[in-house]
């Protein structure tokens, strides 16, 4: 059918073509010469200095000075009492679940469209993530779906809030900031505590972001961030968990250290730990590459200017922006294509990656997965459709972004 048959007096300018999105990276940040990666580490600091010093000492296992100036270093980034560094984002994950108190054959309310590390912690309690859908505003888990899905299910009982549904327990909520952007914790933990539920932030994307002008996990009981090696700040591999519980602090640390007892020579473990405590030489990367984040945290925001300003009249596409009352820091810049033109999401991903861009999709929602497709969940269109039209952008802190 021709574009006069139904009256649209269509032009080149306002036409959707997935040449016009690779242009408009290639505005953002230039031609690359080879492969734009998605997201790769900076290496501009004492890491080197710091690596040999930490080699030099012998102490490179989990006990070292570094370790400790890790910690304290983000207590200081993120305002919590208490930081807890740990092997990576998921036995951060992991440990928050359980401090919160989720046993096998609970539920955690989590969102679908997130990484598998959310996901496969709740599975490493034994218990079962319950889906909830996810707002086009923050990318994360929509409040409202989180509310009406827990009104649907939920009621009261002597052992807390049950899945009427399922006679299980909701044991957690765990909302996640999807690519750096925060989700509405304010109405996230209004609902939690009318159901009287723990809170467990998954912030592993969004170290140096902002809600409402506080660290995002600051705020939280227990919070879990990712220090792996496509993170604005890397320890290669690692994580911590934040709370602002002292005895909880002290509990972290206890489980993630065999839960062994302090002695002199004596082994002596008091319940079933983990040997998640981060490796000093991990820690020494990491204290170099906190001292620069402040640079990266510029470097990413200008960078995601830019790319605004490209996409600005590119018709069929959005650019996502920091949610009101938030600073992102950007982890993945990200695109949604118009619903219209979702099929050929696939089409612009083949075209960026031929142009040397590093594009991609976002992760299969975790309903689709194999292992997690019988686990309830409310309603996810709008999951759905982020899933289908979303395409993340190179991000690197290391890209220069241009100002024209």
């Amino acid at each position: 059918m021709y574009e006069a048959d139904v009256g649209i007096a269509a032009t080149k300018s306002d036409r959707f073509d997935v040449q016009r999105i690779v242009a408009a990276v290639q505005r953002a940040v230039g031609t690359p010469n080879g492969t734009l990666a998605l997201h790769e580490p900076v290496f501009a600091g004492n890491e080197i200095a710091y690596l040999e010093e930490c080699i030099k000492s012998t102490f490179v296992s989990s006990v070292g000075k570094f370790v400790d100036r890790f910690e304290s270093m983000l207590e200081e980034v993120t305002g919590a009492k208490r930081a807890i560094a740990v092997v990576n984002g998921t036995a951060a994950l992991h440990a928050c679940f359980r401090l919160a108190g989720v046993e096998p054959g609970d539920e955690v309310m989590s969102p679908a469209l997130t990484f598998i590390a959310t996901t496969n912690a709740i599975a490493y309690c034994g218990a079962s993530p319950h889906f909830i859908d996810s707002s086009f505003r923050t990318l994360g888990m929509d409040a409202q779906a989180l509310g009406a899905r827990l009104d649907a299910i939920a009621q009261r009982g002597p052992e807390g809030t049950i899945n009427r549904e399922t006679g299980r327990k909701i044991a957690a909520i765990a909302p996640m900031h999807t690519f750096g952007h925060p989700v509405d914790m304010d109405e996230i933990v209004a609902i939690a505590r009318n159901w009287d539920i723990p809170v467990v932030e998954d912030a592993a994307e969004s170290l140096g972001s902002t809600y409402k002008g506080h660290a995002v996990g600051s705020q939280a009981r227990l919070a879990a961030l990712s220090f792996n090696g496509n993170k604005i700040v890397t320890t290669g591999g690692g994580g911590a968990i934040l709370t602002n519980d002292e005895e909880l602090g002290r509990r972290a640390k206890h489980i993630t250290t065999t839960a062994k007892l302090p002695h002199k020579w004596a082994f002596v473990h008091d319940e079933v730990g983990f040997n998640y405590r981060l490796p000093n030489l991990n820690a020494a990367l990491g204290c170099a590459q906190l001292e620069q984040l402040d640079g990266f945290l510029k470097s990413k925001r200008r960078l995601a200017a830019a790319y605004q300003r490209a996409f600005a009249g590119v018709p069929g596409v959005q650019f996502s922006r920091e949610p009101e009352g938030t600073t992102s820091n950007y982890w993945l810049n990200t695109i949604l294509l118009d619903e219209a033109h979702a099929a050929l999401r696939d089409d612009v991903l083949t075209a960026l990656n031929a142009s040397g861009f590093g594009a991609r999709p976002t992760w299969t929602l975790m309903h689709r997965l194999p292992m997690f497709a019988t686990c309830p969940r409310g309603d996810l269109g709008t999951a759905e459709s982020i899933e289908r039209r979303l395409i993340n952008l190179p991000s690197s802190a290391s890209i220069q972004a241009r100002d024209d």
